[in-house]
């Protein structure tokens, strides 16, 4: 998944206003305690940071994202 199609998501689920700092303060276990930050500045695929959110919050991620 590319990075604009990440953020994209990410703000579709979460608002355009509240994505950014959720990507910056909420870890996540399936990612080894990072935030969506953390992750992606240090390589990890977005695919797999994405399954994380979708995982952490299956109810709020439309199955269209998923």
């Amino acid at each position: 998944m590319r990075l604009t199609d990440f953020w994209g998501r990410l703000e579709q689920v979460f608002g355009a206003a509240y994505a950014r700092s959720f990507a910056a303060d909420h870890a996540f276990a399936d990612l080894s305690g990072r935030t969506i930050d953390d992750a992606i500045a240090q390589g990890v695929d977005t695919a797999t940071i994405w399954r994380a959110v979708v995982a952490a919050y299956p109810d709020r991620v439309p199955s269209r994202l998923r």
